[in-house]
């Protein structure tokens, strides 16, 4: 009976350990400015980004006595996040332009936008974004944001990233 009762109490802990490690949260976004305000510009050129693309793989099986065969189809997602972004500023009211013009140039700003790390976590791994804002006049930085995503896929990951990082330099919830 002790032995059963100990083996318990052992098994809760490992259990508890692990449930305690798969549970751990996001780190916060990180904002980081450097002097100039973003709302100082007006249009902004975004740098170009690939796309990010997940597709589920095609499933087939037979199940029954008559061996009735079903296939799914694969489904694919993608995000492309330099339109992500920029989607996000023109809804702050700022204004896309395909490349700087001499005329506003120093009303332009210029981002860009990397893949910053990657980390276990709730039983699967976080994506790091960081998106930098760069004056296109002066080329220094205005500011940064920084933020982890994770869903089922890589490209939610990428997206709720992008979402919390620009969430948190205008923040808004």
């Amino acid at each position: 009976m002790k032995y059963y009762l100990r083996l318990a109490v052992i098994m809760s802990c490992v259990l508890l350990g692990l449930f305690t490690v798969g549970c751990a949260s996001m780190r916060p976004p990180v904002v980081k400015t450097y002097g100039d305000d973003i709302f100082n510009y007006r249009y902004f050129v975004v740098s170009p980004t690939e796309d990010y693309t997940y597709t589920t793989p095609e499933q087939s099986g037979a199940s029954g006595q008559q061996q009735t065969y079903w296939h799914q189809g694969s489904k694919t997602q993608s995000i492309n996040p330099g339109s992500a972004i920029s989607g996000i500023l023109v809804g702050h009211g700022f204004i896309p332009v395909k490349e700087v013009d001499t005329s506003k140039v120093s009303e332009t700003m210029i981002v860009n936008f990397g893949e910053s790390g990657r980390r276990s976590v709730n039983m699967g791994y976080s994506i790091e974004v960081t998106i930098q804002f760069v004056s296109a006049k002066t080329m220094l930085p205005i500011c940064s944001c920084t933020a982890e995503g994770q869903g089922a896929t890589e490209v939610d990951d990428v997206r709720e990233a992008i979402q919390r990082a620009m969430n948190s330099l205008f923040k808004t919830e």
